[in-house]
């Protein structure tokens, strides 16, 4: 039997001080979901699908409702999970209609033959296989409303919409249940004034999402087109099959994507072993994990 652990981040950016409480919040409460699944020796899958639930719940974060607007001002959110002991993935790109991608994405995983579904055809895969569909504005929230106008305000002006620029709140989960298997989960809205139909790195596997029990499993956070050319999750993974510590194969990561593409975000690592790695480039990540010696989560400051 091995010792279950759950690591969880909820996004590594320049967060406002005043944001912090509530990072920590979601965080603490995705913590709580996923540790009941795993105390009650369910999978990992499992674990990681409630926790990353929970964060597509709370609009403190850019999964599910309160994500990030496109263009036109609509949600449109991508997924993957990922299970270790298989190598099954599944995905949903640019769903407009689904409250908890996540679960749409285990969906894929577990019932279908492919790999990823977008658009409108992963909303009819999901509704054919339970999922209820709802409509856009019930994800779309006045923050972001006003987030979207004062950055096409500023975009018209010729200036940068500060604040949010660099912001980066997808959520992910990655977990080691009492069988030994790993599994990683993460889900996004993309970043904000997107162009509809732009997927991010969070639901391609290798780029955002990875799980293999051979190794680790990953999750991903930041600016996702240098991580998507770097293919960065399944970078910092094959750092550890070679031999490297969660902890240094993140930090390396990270390194990594500023060197080459000037990327910015944050990554979770957790190896067969239990041993977990978290690393980010920007002035604040919200991270967590849960084992059986305790609880632990905040908003980590920059790298020492």
């Amino acid at each position: 039997m091995n010792e279950p652990i759950l690591l969880v981040h909820g996004g590594a950016w320049s967060m406002p001080d005043e944001l912090v409480a509530a990072h920590e919040r979601g965080i603490r409460n995705a913590l709580r979901a996923g540790w009941a699944v795993l105390e009650r020796k369910a999978s990992s899958l499992d674990a990681v699908e409630a926790a990353v639930r929970v964060m597509e719940d709370d609009d403190t974060f850019d999964a599910g409702r309160g994500s990030f607007l496109t263009t036109d001002g609509r949600v449109q959110c991508d997924a993957l999970m990922m299970d270790g002991a298989t190598l099954r993935a599944g995905g949903v790109g640019c769903v407009e209609r689904i409250r908890n991608p996540i679960s749409a994405a285990r969906k894929v995983l577990e019932e279908s033959a492919h790999v990823y579904f977008v658009g409108e055809g992963a909303e009819r895969f999901a509704a054919a296989h339970g999922i209820e569909l709802i409509a856009n504005e019930e994800l779309v929230i006045d923050r972001e409303r006003e987030h979207l106008r004062r950055c096409k305000e500023k975009a018209a002006q010729g200036m940068e919409f500060e604040i949010f620029a660099h912001s980066h709140d997808t959520v992910g989960a990655v977990a080691l249940d009492a069988a030994g298997n790993l599994a990683a989960a993460t889900s996004t809205g993309g970043t904000l004034n997107k162009t509809p139909g732009r997927v991010g790195d969070a639901s391609l596997i290798g780029c955002g999402t990875y799980a293999d029990n051979q190794s680790a499993a990953v999750s991903t956070t930041g600016w996702g087109e240098p991580f998507m050319k770097l293919v960065l999750g399944k970078w910092a993974v094959d750092q550890i099959a070679a031999g490297a510590t969660p902890e240094a194969a993140a930090w390396a990561a990270m390194d990594y994507v500023k060197s080459r593409l000037n990327g910015h975000g944050g990554i979770i690592l957790l190896d067969r072993n239990g041993r977990m790695g978290m690393a980010h480039n920007t002035s604040r990540m919200a991270v967590g994990y849960r084992r059986q010696s305790g609880e632990w989560c905040a908003v980590k400051l920059s790298r020492p």
